[in-house]
């Protein structure tokens, strides 16, 4: 008997195992077979861990699309314009690693040559590049009636370098250069064949004027704080935003006699390069909210943020236009601060590297929206003069002795050619407790206030103190894991965990 069942477990298992075997290779077969009919995929091709999109995105027009003979697709131009924004990727990463890993599957035989020169040439000079693109205009001359060719230019292409020898930065380098291209359609991919430079034409567009006479006045007079909700810190607009909480704190804030927030937004929050419609639509909502309570809203763009290489900035770009135009046009809007304390950056990331981002983001910013002014929300008034020409208003923080605040204050003053200037961020913890014994209570909080009140009144200073309220948790990302940090950081609100008003509050409320 035994032997019997030993048999027909034995037929069972075999059976099952023939089934499994075979509905395998059938799978095997219609994924080669869907791979077949669809195409191969370039970012397979090419080993990238993320889709080219989230790797570089600059700006790309097409100016004209007319061709006399055979009419331009919409699918062929679509895939026209990916190959060839493709091509300059894979050149850009090639320069970048001195490797032409990816240049055949964008670039023709011929096209090929030079670019394998210049990388041989580069590795003898221990040389090699950081480059992009940020804009693109391009104009079609020719598609062949086959499908096959197609020719344009590329006008006014803007292009941003860094050059290093070794491991060292040695020149940086922008320049406006215009292309005539032909690319050919093979095996399935468009390929470029020529890439010749040509004459840049004048430019005729018409930059319109910018007009933020209005918004900057009100800089000048400016009585705020940075605004974070008591229960989400560094959170506003995550899964616990709620627009009553919010309205309720924008009316206490109106009640104090302030007439301006800052709000930040994180760039990994909101989508990164591709910005989320969901959060697009809560900061309007917050917009609004303050609209109603007769608040002005500076926005501070890319909190969190640290990255400035070259190579994504045509992604923090496309983050910031998508933002700045969803609301550029909302009457709280006051205005745009780039970056929080950039400076703090100088040394991990290089002075040069971060300069030059915010340098070029503010010119786009300024052309994206030009009815409100941009600023840099730099840690210390020492720093707030770099790009002094580039910011329409300027602005620092402040948590230093207040003896010597006044001193330092008027120094920078005198260096900022009268443009409006706002300490944008201070204030003092009431934290005195086990992991700080030597600290400050909340009656050491209320005279900080008291004193920093009358010198702001007597000196017209601008102020945005940090902040409404005493908060629960705070990010590890803010101060970092250390209890005593953490706990001072908890207690710089003017209202405590529990909602009651702190000593600070009266004297922040006489305005």
């Amino acid at each position: 008997m035994a032997i019997k069942l030993n048999k027909t477990l034995y037929r069972t298992v075999l059976i099952a195992t023939f089934v499994a075997v075979n509905a395998l290779i059938i799978a095997g077969i219609g994924s080669v077979l869907a791979f077949m009919n669809t195409g191969a995929d370039r970012t397979s091709m090419l080993h990238l861990e993320v889709p080219m999109a989230d790797v570089y995105k600059p700006s790309l027009t097409w100016i004209d699309t007319i061709n006399p003979g055979r009419p331009m697709e919409k699918q062929a131009l679509g895939e026209i314009t990916n190959d060839y924004m493709n091509a300059w990727h894979v050149r850009n990463i090639a320069y970048k690693k001195n490797d032409p890993y990816g240049i055949n599957d964008f670039y023709t035989d011929s096209a090929r040559v030079r670019i394998f020169e210049n990388i041989h040439l580069n590795k003898a000079n221990n040389n090699w590049f950081k480059r992009t693109t940020l804009k693109h205009h391009t104009d079609l001359d020719f598609y062949s009636a086959d499908g096959t060719m197609v020719v344009f230019k590329d006008f006014g292409v803007e292009e941003y370098q860094e050059v290093y020898e070794n491991e060292t930065l040695v020149l940086t380098e922008k320049d406006t250069t215009s292309y005539q291209v032909m690319m050919l359609l093979e095996d399935g991919f468009w390929r470029i064949r020529h890439l010749k430079e040509i004459p840049t034409p004048n430019d005729t567009t018409q930059t319109k004027p910018r007009n933020i006479a209005n918004k900057l006045a009100k800089t000048r007079n400016i009585k705020g704080l940075n605004y974070y909700p008591k229960d989400s810190p560094w959170d506003t607009f995550g899964k616990k935003f709620n627009d009553s909480i919010i309205n309720a704190d924008f009316k206490i804030v109106n009640k104090m006699g302030l007439n301006t927030i800052r709000i930040f937004i994180q760039y990994e929050d909101f989508g990164k390069n591709n910005v989320e419609a969901k959060k697009l639509e809560l900061l309007k909502k917050l917009l609004d909210i303050a609209q109603n309570n007769n608040i002005d809203v500076l926005i501070t763009l890319f909190d969190f943020y640290g990255d400035y290489d070259v190579s994504n900035w045509t992604l923090t770009h496309r983050h910031a236009e998508a933002i700045v135009n969803a609301v550029k046009n909302h009457p709280a809007l006051l205005g745009w601060d780039i970056k929080n304390e950039p400076d703090l950056d100088f040394d991990s990331r290089g002075r040069q590297r971060v300069l030059a981002w915010l340098e070029q983001m503010l010119i786009n910013i300024k052309k994206w929206d030009t009815n409100h002014p941009v600023t840099i929300g730099w840690s210390a008034p020492e720093a707030a003069t770099n790009l002094l020409n580039n910011v329409d208003f300027v602005s620092y923080h402040y948590y230093r002795n207040i003896d010597d605040f006044l001193v330092a204050h008027n120094t920078l003053a005198k260096n900022i050619n009268n443009k409006p200037l706002v300490l944008q961020e201070y204030g003092i913890s009431s934290y005195k407790g086990l992991w700080n014994p030597f600290g400050n209570n909340k009656e050491d909080q209320a005279d900080f206030h008291k004193k920093t009140q009358r010198i702001f009144k007597e000196e017209n200073i601008q102020f945005m103190f940090w902040t409404l309220y005493d908060f629960n948790k705070i990010p590890k990302e803010v101060v970092g894991r250390l209890p005593w940090r953490k706990k001072v950081q908890e207690h710089f609100g003017c209202i405590d965990k529990d909602g009651n008003l702190k000593p600070s509050f009266q004297q922040l409320t006489k305005q």
